[in-house]
């Protein structure tokens, strides 16, 4: 270097502090930066096992002995006991309603092994027992309940099910540092079948007794047996028991002879149209349109042929067999219980079908009106009481209500003397002691629902199908049918009030049968002895 080349002012990079002296040799690297706290060349850093949970690790399989300790709260865990002689249903409800953190471990099964099931497949045979109960109509919090109890048994207690109206997910985390598990399934067509139900409730109930031995691929197989079993009843056995459940409904509202055969005939009739555009791939909005158009035809002929009947209950039978009562119920206990997302799909639901329902009768009465047809909307207020033959007719119409569900022959006989039992109760408090209808149906339905927990509970089984079909006598058809043909008629606030009077007596229906099921649980010694927790939240905090 000359010496005009020392004296020429040297650039930043030249001055930098991290230029290497002269005479130091530079790696071929971008950059000699090193951290303080690099090992030195020569020395090789302990290589430390993958720690537990990572995202990179491959699963393993569950075992109840190797479960890390969960986070214990600063206040301890209270003890809790639960008693064992009591339906699953109840059990897992209470546990369900804890925080994770506060529930009781799980027992060691006999079925659990030093290597229990995968968790993918627990959780895989949850969601489908999860999907058929949901898709069979069975309440969100029982279907949570039941999901709960299936993770249980193999083990999985800290789980997190997810039920809304068509998706059904669940949430597994072993501890608060292992990474959370979650699955989910959607339910795409759903099916009343409560044999069906019964048998999942039993498959449930089975693999939550700790002296059984079910392991995972015996439960996988009889989920199978379950999917693949006929309904009980042929088809022809089912449009005959919706011809017969029309004819009982008529009778209730004063019909006689004449009158059970014309309503049973129309809905064998609308019956089988349902069927024929159900084959078509018609939605069921159409499908409950089209299949109330025959009964009201069929009124609305006799009274153009001046026979001396009474065509008004003629109608009224054909819609009692089509009002959604099991989807009302299921809609406004869901609601109830703190499922409020899938109670308002479940009641719009109900609402399609109400006005398809709607839609069918007024297309056949407003032609009916125009043809010179005498209907009277007043025939409403000279319902005579026959209490032998109503009581007679609403024994039929639960029976034939539960061959239409596809209940188990060894229920028909319970439900049916439900049925009676609750319209000798609306009788005796409407007729009798002159009660409004809206009071005399809740106080009827609420026995309906304490007789159908009772059952359920005395069975270890759904109480689904012993409140369902003994509701059916209290249907509002009546007061729908009337809505409907003052509408047709051009009164209008008159209809509303008779469809405001129709909603009132559904969700009167509705509140109880859920009301005698949660009397039912309050005075029977249920989950914790000390206190039950409430389903959501305490006066609205």
């Amino acid at each position: 270097m000359t010496e005009a080349e020392d004296r020429k002012p040297q650039s930043d990079e030249a001055r930098m502090a991290f230029r290497a002296p002269a005479g130091v040799e530079v790696g071929d690297s971008e950059s000699e930066t090193t951290s303080e706290f690099a090992l030195p060349t020569g020395l090789d850093a302990p290589q430390s096992p993958e720690p537990e949970g990572s995202a990179f690790t491959m699963p393993g399989r569950y075992s109840v002995e190797d479960a890390p300790s969960a986070f214990t709260p600063a206040t301890g865990i209270p003890r809790i006991s639960l008693t064992k002689d009591l339906p699953w249903q109840d059990r897992m409800r209470t546990m369900l309603r804890m925080p994770v953190a506060e529930r009781p471990a799980p027992e060691r099964m006999p079925r659990v092994e030093e290597e229990g099931p995968a968790v993918p497949r627990v959780l895989d045979m949850t969601l489908r027992i999860g999907e058929l109960l949901l898709a069979g109509g069975e309440g969100a919090e029982d279907v949570e309940a039941a999901m709960f109890a299936v993770c249980r048994s193999y083990g999985l207690d800290r789980c997190e099910p997810n039920v809304t109206f068509t998706l059904l997910s669940i949430s597994y985390q072993p501890s608060l540092v292992d990474d959370p598990v979650s699955a989910s399934r959607t339910v795409r067509r759903r099916g009343t079948d409560y044999t069906r139900l019964a048998a999942v409730y039993q498959l449930v109930d089975d693999l939550s007794d700790p002296e059984s031995h079910i392991s995972l691929e015996e439960a996988y197989r009889r989920l199978a047996e379950i999917r693949r079993n006929r309904h009980p009843y042929p088809t022809w056995v089912l449009t005959s028991a919706s011809g017969l459940l029309a004819g009982a409904a008529s009778v209730l509202v004063g019909g006689d002879l004449i009158v059970f055969v014309a309503a049973m005939f129309g809905a064998m009739l609308g019956d089988r149209l349902a069927w024929l555009c159900a084959g078509r791939g018609l939605p069921e909005f159409y499908q409950f349109t089209v299949a109330a158009m025959p009964p009201a035809a069929i009124g609305v002929a006799l009274t153009l042929a001046h026979v001396d009947v009474k065509a008004s209950a003629v109608i009224t039978g054909g819609l009692f067999a089509l009002l959604p009562g099991r989807a009302l119920v299921a809609g406004v206990q869901d609601g109830l219980t703190g499922f409020y997302i899938t109670a308002s799909a479940r009641l719009l639901e109900v609402l399609y079908f109400f006005v398809g329902i709607v839609i069918g009768v007024l297309v056949i009465l407003y032609f009916g009106v125009n043809l010179g047809a005498k209907l009277n909307p007043d025939a409403a207020l000279n319902i005579s009481p026959r209490p032998y033959w109503q009581i007679a007719a609403s024994m039929l119409l639960s029976l034939t209500f539960a061959v239409l569900l596809q209940q188990e022959r060894s229920t028909v006989l319970a439900v049916t003397l439900n049925g009676g039992v609750a319209w000798v109760v609306y009788g005796a408090m409407h007729y009798t002691g002159e009660f409004s209808p809206v009071a005399s149906t809740a106080v009827a339905a609420g026995l309906v629902g304490l007789f159908g927990q009772l059952m359920a509970r005395y069975r270890f089984a759904s109480a689904l199908p012993y409140t369902t079909a003994a509701i059916g006598p209290l249907l509002p058809g009546s007061a729908t049918y009337f809505g409907l043909l003052s509408i047709a008629q051009n009164d209008v606030d008159k209809g509303l009030v008779s469809l405001a009077t129709a909603a009132s007596l559904a969700m009167a229906i509705a509140i109880g049968v859920n009301l005698g099921s949660e009397i039912s649980r309050l005075f029977l010694r249920i989950g914790s002895p000390e206190k039950r927790r409430a389903a959501k939240r305490t006066r609205g905090f």
